[in-house]
């Protein structure tokens, strides 16, 4: 009995784990079925295959990504099915040779076009079937063109229906719980990277570390845009989800900047120097960062600034104190830009984590959850010239380490 109830526990716990990935399993069946249904009522020819199919292929994760899904599918195959039709229609073909020209003439120039928009990915598709579909389904180039748009309007209005009404699974929270995720790996992989100024680190090391950051960002970078989709089209009142993905890129790019010179450790007296504050920035910015991603998923206010304030304080204190007392004058040029890097990358996450503060204020705000300002009274209401520089490098990560590093050096 104990093993039973043992692996129940376990199954139960693996389905609360699943969970989205169970939902979008009863989704799309219960969209496959409810198009082969209308199917039968409408008696499209080869009993709704492509309205089936195209069900399955709207049914997304997400609302968002089922709208996305349905746009697109039924975008290319009205483009294709018309212009396949057309061609079909005009030009008879009857024998082989006759039938592959027509093929490369429908083909063609959607091939280009789908080259160029992305929306028309399936149109060269919707030609094949058409074409070469018409000596299956014994029907002519224009009604196998309008029954593959009729299977394709039904498969994708029954999928983004389903995707709607069926326990659906808004973009907004697969952002949140993408962006939590980012958070607790940034907040992993400062403290390996600034250890770096004390210790060798291995250059595979802080490679691994960037790629699982990136990694990460992508899939929130995809939920935020699947995300905009809904908002944009009235199916969720929610936070533009833009600020926080901008402000997850910036805090991705200072880590970049960390690890580009964190690949030597600091000369002896400046790790004695620079050492203890450098670790307390670790310490109070990873507290926060996890922090942060647990008031995310929960809709809080963000937590206490406070202890993070004092710790960049004390470390840009002991920065400068290394500088009046002149031990920078007698280091190689290489170690002061590093030097001075770090400190530009860490003025840079100090403004960055306040960005984020206030980014967890507005997703606290939609729920009706009463938000404090706590002491980032510097959140900055009106963008200030580094905000419009930091915006126009935060593209790629490469060049705006470059653009930092020449920054500060210069400095």
């Amino acid at each position: 009995m104990s093993r039973v109830g043992t692996a129940w526990k376990w199954l139960l716990a693996k389905a609360r784990e699943s969970r989205p990935q169970l939902l979008l399993c009863l989704r799309v069946t219960v969209a496959a079925v409810t198009s082969y249904v209308l199917a039968q009522v409408f008696t499209v020819p080869l009993a709704g295959l492509w309205a089936v199919l195209t069900a399955v292929v709207v049914t997304q994760m997400s609302v968002g990504g089922s709208l996305k899904a349905a746009i697109e599918y039924s975008v290319g195959t009205f483009g294709g099915a018309i212009y396949a039709g057309v061609i079909g229609a005009l030009i008879p073909y009857h024998n082989e040779i006759s039938l592959l020209a027509v093929l490369a003439l429908a083909i063609a120039p959607l091939a280009l076009l789908a080259a160029i928009n992305p929306h028309f990915r399936v149109a060269p598709f919707t030609a094949v079937l058409v074409v070469v579909g018409t000596s299956v389904t014994h029907i002519d180039p224009i009604g196998s063109a309008f029954y593959r748009v009729l299977e394709v309007a039904l498969g994708a209005f029954t999928g983004l229906v389903v995707s709607l009404l069926v326990l659906p699974a808004r973009a907004q929270v697969l952002l949140i719980e993408a962006a939590a995720e980012m958070l607790d790996r940034l907040a992993a992989a400062l403290p390996e990277l600034l250890a770096g100024f004390t210790r060798p680190l291995e250059g595979a090391e802080i490679r691994r570390l960037h790629n699982e950051i990136a990694a990460t960002y992508a899939r929130a970078q995809e939920a935020g845009a699947e995300a905009k989709r809904e908002q944009t089209t009235y199916l969720a009142a929610q936070p533009d989800p833009a600020p926080l993905l901008r402000t997850l890129l910036r805090l991705r790019h200072d880590l970049v900047m960390i690890g580009r010179v964190a690949d030597e450790p600091f000369p002896a007296l400046f790790q004695a120097r620079l050492g203890p504050p450098l670790a307390g920035v670790g310490k109070t910015a990873v507290d926060y960062l996890r922090s942060s991603s647990a008031a995310l998923v929960a809709r809080r206010h963000s937590p206490a600034f406070d202890a993070v304030e004092a710790a960049f304080t004390g470390y840009a204190a002991a920065l400068a104190a290394t500088r009046r007392e002149g031990l920078t004058r007698s280091l190689p040029v290489d170690v002061v830009e590093r030097i001075f890097t770090l400190a530009f990358a860490l003025e840079q996450l100090h403004q960055n984590i306040i960005d984020l503060a206030r980014c967890v204020n507005e997703f606290g705000q939609s729920t009706g959850v009463s938000v404090r300002n706590n002491s980032a009274k510097e959140h900055r209401s009106v963008p200030s010239e580094m905000d419009v520089d930091r915006d126009r490098q935060a593209t790629d990560p490469e060049e705006d380490e470059h653009v930092r590093i020449r920054s500060s050096a210069s400095g």
